[in-house]
């Protein structure tokens, strides 16, 4: 089978990263977060204590940026500076700051490059909000998750329950604000490419997603299963 670029683009709470993971792995690609690099930026941010609209102190920001991913037992872990951030980028604030940092230009062209170099070899699952639009168009296979609001927000409550100021009302409002902030922005908005396949995971597991995205790339013709 001649190597593969799939992305899989989708609102948060889809299922992506589970559901791109899982892909990588039965296919035997590399699977790319890229919205852990926008969060990378947040926290920089924040450790910095730079604002988004400090055009300053975010083009220092990025002219410092050394961010990469290194495979760690089989995790994909980010680092920044060569320190592991992977666990500090996963929490409330740094979601919301990520996804107001996406709509700035500068920041989006600063990860463009880095993210085409990652896919330059092909094999690869590409996990974001604007793979197969914008940073991958020619991409070989497309996906766009999609779930409902209420089931997304659950899921995230989930993953965060050990927060314990956290109410899934808070999860569930927040998340509805950044579906408004990603699809709302006018650089790279959140919207699934013309030729995309939409997959809903709103009652189904993740095995039974990726069974579905198997079929699809097997009936293309160009993938095995």
């Amino acid at each position: 089978m001649k190597p593969l670029l799939i992305t899989i683009d989708g609102p948060a709470g889809a299922g992506k990263t589970t559901v791109s993971r899982a892909l990588a792995d039965r296919l035997g690609y590399t699977y790319v977060d890229t919205g852990a690099l926008y969060r990378g930026v947040a926290r920089e941010m924040r450790v910095r204590q730079v604002d988004p609209e400090d055009e300053k102190g975010l083009a220092r920001v990025l002219a410092d940026l050394d961010l990469r991913f290194v495979r760690r037992d089989r995790v994909l872990r980010l680092l920044s500076a060569g320190v592991d951030i992977t666990g500090e980028i996963r929490n409330p604030e740094i979601t919301m700051l990520a996804s107001v940092a996406s709509a700035r230009p500068e920041v989006r062209r600063a990860l463009l490059a880095l993210q085409r170099r990652l896919g330059a070899e092909k094999s690869a699952v590409f996990e974001g909000r604007d793979m197969g639009t914008v940073v991958f168009p020619d991409a070989d296979v497309k996906f766009f998750l999609i779930a409902d609001l209420h089931v997304r927000a659950r899921r995230r409550y989930l993953e965060l329950a050990g927060d314990p100021g956290l109410s899934l009302e808070q999860v569930e409002k927040d998340m509805q604000k950044r579906d408004a902030n990603d699809a709302g922005r006018s650089i790279a908005p959140l919207k699934a490419a013309d030729d995309a396949v939409y997959i809903d995971s709103t009652s189904r597991g993740a095995t039974a997603v990726v069974d579905e995205m198997m079929a699809v790339i097997r009936d293309t013709g160009r993938g095995k299963g």
